[in-house]
């Protein structure tokens, strides 16, 4: 029997996809459940899993686009696993589960850079192939190709934008036009935070297995802020003017794929520590690639982090259809006057940008003001002056 693989549906509203990259031959034997191909949607990288064993023969090379729905490969179920092969040709068997074999298999090709390489008339050995057990992709084929043409030995490659980095680019291209962004900036001291984080985070770890960051602290102050002004946490509807009377906090996570913004749904409700495990669990799936579409979509409002990659200052761009985010940078010690001497203290410059057809100068001025007063005095305005029940120590 002749399976038809379809391409599935990575989540709503999502009509097409990129094979990203094939992680068997063709003609390779497959087993049922094993990953066979990664795809790329505007949204986020997946497996394709096999539907049942047997030999597969591709149809779709890596980089082509595809209709949720098409045919990307046919699997043949009745062929019989060979005895010495099995499931090992797929690239994602580990070093320790390798074939059991005696004899040497030659070097494996990606189906895309087989073509390139029989077209350019390239001996397959001086291709030096970078994907796992050495086998050649097409990059390996076109960075040769592209050093043999470079007569002066400055080097360079060209690799196809992913679905992913596409659609971050024209989103982020579209928000730059569509809407009247502009940023303001204050500074935090963050030396209560500092100092309390110190005092109680090996306790708040051994308590409850997670970190206490910094990340927490800035979610409950971005909460109470939106009750103040509630036009940051809003959004345009044609003519209309939606206000969420619920913060769905983005957290925006550099991931292998592109950046990417999982949802802590929400957050109004949830405690320090609540917020520290959800963070930490979508952050994981997102850099491991497995975050669902449901966990990136609707959030409300995006706290962004330059700082943990030494960022000073920065101007976020919105996260449409959001009309607000704030950017954290690094904390660095510099002179500031207390009551009139000068010291000494850990400073995080905040970076507020918003679309000025939603919300005002007074009332992003007013968002960032609240923002550093509850981070400078986080006890009072985060912890009903009870540092341990907050903590659930």
């Amino acid at each position: 029997m002749i399976l038809d693989m379809l391409v599935p549906s990575p989540g709503e509203s999502i009509s097409e996809v990129e094979i990203a990259e094939w992680l068997v031959n063709d003609g390779d034997y497959v087993e049922k459940d094993q990953a066979i191909a990664e795809i790329d949607s505007d949204k986020a990288t997946l497996e394709l899993p096999a539907e049942a064993s047997g030999i597969i023969k591709i149809i779709i090379e890596e980089g082509q686009t595809v209709a949720v729905g098409d045919v990307v490969c046919k699997i043949d179920t009745k062929a019989a696993a060979p005895d010495n092969i099995k499931s090992a040709n797929s690239k994602k068997i580990k070093e320790s589960k390798s074939v059991i074999s005696h004899e040497k298999k030659s070097v494996k090709l990606t189906p895309l850079a087989d073509a390139i390489i029989k077209k350019n008339n390239i001996n397959q050995k001086d291709v030096v192939g970078s994907g796992e057990s050495g086998k050649i992709t097409k990059d390996d084929v076109l960075n040769l190709i592209n050093n043999s043409l470079d007569k002066e030995g400055r080097e360079f490659d060209s690799k196809k934008m992913s679905t992913l980095r596409r659609k971050i680019a024209a989103r982020l291209v579209a928000v730059k036009n569509e809407t009247a962004m502009l940023t303001t900036f204050n500074e935090v001291d963050m030396s209560s935070i500092m100092s309390l984080r110190s005092k109680h985070k090996q306790a708040f770890i051994d308590k409850h297995d997670v970190n206490l960051g910094f990340m927490s602290f800035f979610s409950k102050a971005v909460t109470k802020a939106l009750v103040d002004f509630p036009d940051v946490n809003a959004m345009i509807d044609g003519e209309n003017i939606i206000h969420y009377k619920h913060v769905d906090l983005g957290i925006a996570v550099s991931a292998p794929k592109g950046l990417m913004v999982p949802v802590v749904r929400n957050v109004e409700s949830l405690t320090l520590r609540e917020i520290e495990s959800e963070i930490k669990r979508l952050a994981n799936k997102a850099r491991e690639g497995k975050i669902t579409v449901d966990e990136m979509l609707n959030g409300t409002f995006t706290i962004t982090n330059g700082g943990v990659f030494g960022s000073m200052l920065s101007t976020p761009i919105i996260n449409p259809p959001q009309s607000a985010i704030l950017g954290m940078h690094n904390i660095v010690d510099r002179p500031v006057a207390i009551e009139g001497k000068v010291v000494i203290r850990p400073i995080m410059y905040l970076a507020l940008s918003y679309d000025h057809r939603i919300i005002d100068g007074k009332s992003s001025v007013g968002f960032l003001c609240k923002v550093k007063e509850c981070l400078e005095d986080p006890k009072t305005w985060l912890m009903d002056n009870n540092i341990k029940k907050a903590l659930e120590l």
